[in-house]
């Protein structure tokens, strides 16, 4: 009797599709999951669906902001201007305060 799957032919077809299943394990590894992890890590943006490298691009470049290396230069330059209004409201409201003062002095040196 002559049969079709011997233990010879089955051991060559399972060794053949295990070949061909782990070629395409590496085959999918190389072309589909490789390019993502080297582009990520050239600390670039990849998109999966249109399998595009892209170069990031900061939010302060597109709006006209301070870059954060600039922030803080900003934020001290505003603090310093904000500092500048209080003290020349503070000086506004001394000179009210010796105005009134002077006034009453008046008053009373003119009711008296």
């Amino acid at each position: 009797m002559h049969r079709l799957l011997t233990m010879k032919r089955l051991s060559v077809l399972f060794l053949s599709i295990f070949a061909v299943l782990l070629a395409g394990m590496f085959a999918y590894e190389n072309l589909v999951v490789a390019p993502g992890d080297r582009c990520e890590t050239g600390g670039k943006w990849w998109d999966p669906e249109t399998r595009i490298c892209a170069q990031p691009i900061s939010i302060a470049e597109i709006t006209g902001r301070p870059n954060p290396g600039e922030r803080a230069a900003a934020s001290a330059a505003k603090n310093r201007e904000l500092v500048a209004i209080e003290d020349s409201l503070a000086l506004q409201q001394a000179a009210r305060d010796v105005d009134r003062e002077r006034q009453r002095a008046a008053l009373a040196a003119e009711q008296n």
